[in-house]
């Protein structure tokens, strides 16, 4: 028999400790921008880094994520406050095809290399502890919006997990709103 492998919990930021990395003074435009729509749309990075703007149906606020994790489309949220940083971001760069070109070549996506660079980079001028990379975003965002209410199968519609069981993971690391220990109750 195989032994079990072992479950590991994601380890997320909170709210304040995103705002001062995504408000870092000196953060590149585009990083910034890269980094927000990880977060805002719970992605993974390679989905990030193959963002066109065909992709973007902002009059739908939906982002469609084409060949994602297993090959398979999906949807996800796109907030009007990212429209918002993405406008902005555009009128800086005015990219074509991709939505974050690579600065050596505009005619082939940003790589997952430069981002992970730049957000291990933001985190450690941030001043904020390493919790495992960019995709570090991605479970923050899962863990917030099911704090915020939203239940597990729309979660796991949007982050296109094929299993709810790999959604569920998110309920451990939640924050339970208690009122304090039955040690209290007594």
């Amino acid at each position: 028999p195989r032994m079990k492998k072992p479950i590991r919990l994601p380890r997320v930021y909170s709210g304040p400790e995103l705002e001062r990395l995504f408000g870092l003074p000196d953060l590149d435009r585009k990083y910034r921008a890269i980094f927000l729509t990880t977060y805002a749309a719970g992605l993974r990075v390679s989905e990030v880094c193959h963002l066109q703007m065909a992709d973007l149906q902002s009059d739908r606020c939906q982002m469609r994520i084409v060949q994602g994790k297993g090959r398979k489309d999906r949807y996800a949220v796109f907030s009007s406050r990212l429209q918002v940083e993405l406008r902005a971001y555009w009128r800086l760069y005015r990219p074509r095809t991709w939505l974050f070109p690579s600065p050596r070549h505009p005619d082939q996506p940003i790589t997952r290399q430069m981002v992970d660079k730049a957000f291990q980079d933001a985190v450690r001028r941030a001043g904020l502890p390493d919790r495992g990379g960019i995709h570090s975003l991605r479970h923050s965002f899962a863990t917030h919006m099911l704090e915020r209410g939203i239940d597990p199968l729309s979660l796991q519609r949007l982050l296109g997990h094929a299993s709810l069981r790999s959604t569920t993971l998110y309920v451990h690391v939640r924050q339970e709103r208690l009122m304090g220990s039955a040690l209290d109750l007594l």
